[in-house]
């Protein structure tokens, strides 16, 4: 099991159902049985689901009284994207280079040519 808190975080965010998790809380935050609404799995894989996101650090849990909320937490994402950033640029600038050639391409082929076009011989 990968140690660093980058990989715990990548490890987290690998679920669709822990992500989609993250996307409700992104609206505010919300008790055990509002984010397993729309799930069809029981309210302990939610828990064992929360506890992932807790230990990455993706979200705090609290109490109040007899309800358990849980709060998005940003700065894990923002550790997240920072290195996926650097990855991002790689690709703009490959895509530009992709953009650029194909251009040249195109102008190639849109271009009026000096020399008659041949005309196809029909046979008698």
């Amino acid at each position: 099991m990968a140690t660093d808190r980058l990989s715990i975080i990548f490890a987290a965010l690998a679920d669709p159902t822990r992500r989609a998790i993250l996307a409700r809380l992104s609206e505010g935050d919300a008790n055990v049985s509002e984010l397993a609404e729309p799930f069809s799995i029981s309210l302990p894989a939610i828990s064992r689901h929360l506890k992932v996101l807790e230990q990455a650090g993706l979200i705090s849990r609290g109490r109040t009284a007899q309800w358990r909320s849980s709060t998005l937490q940003a700065e894990p994402l923002r550790e997240a994207t920072a290195w996926m950033e650097r990855y991002r640029q790689f690709w703009d600038a490959n895509f530009e280079r992709l953009d650029a050639h194909l251009q040249r391409v195109q102008q190639k082929r849109s271009a009026p040519t000096d020399r008659p076009q041949k005309r196809e011989r029909t046979v008698p």
